[in-house]
């Protein structure tokens, strides 16, 4: 779909929250103002994303996903979704549970926990 990861990142939770104040988007991606600045750029150069003044506090800006941009989010959440349906087709649904729990105690940093 031609997005980079921290694109696709910001589109989606700006797809799930409609829109976010830039302090918001920076506590939650947890990266330097220059790295989102780089990023909300490029979406909206591409008509992505749009950068408003806050009508609740005009000194804040927020980032408001567009149309195309949901359309755009739309589009990869269904290639993902085939891409996985093919790729863990052979694992049993309690099977995905696991990795899905692991895969998430990885995110957590809560991988460092063993059971044994």
């Amino acid at each position: 779909m031609g997005l980079k990861f921290s694109h696709a990142h910001v589109l989606g939770l700006l797809a799930e929250r409609e829109r976010l104040s830039q302090q918001a988007l920076l506590e939650e991606l947890k990266v330097d103002p220059s790295v989102l600045v780089t990023v909300r750029n490029g979406l909206e150069n591409n008509g992505l994303v749009a950068r408003r003044r806050d009508p609740a506090d005009r000194r804040r800006h927020v980032v408001e996903i567009s149309d195309r941009g949901t359309a755009l989010v739309v589009r990869a959440d269904r290639a993902v979704g085939a891409a996985e349906a093919k790729l863990f087709a052979g694992l049993e649904e309690q099977e995905l549970t696991e990795l899905r729990r692991l895969l998430h105690r990885i995110k957590t940093g809560d991988a460092g926990a063993c059971e044994e």
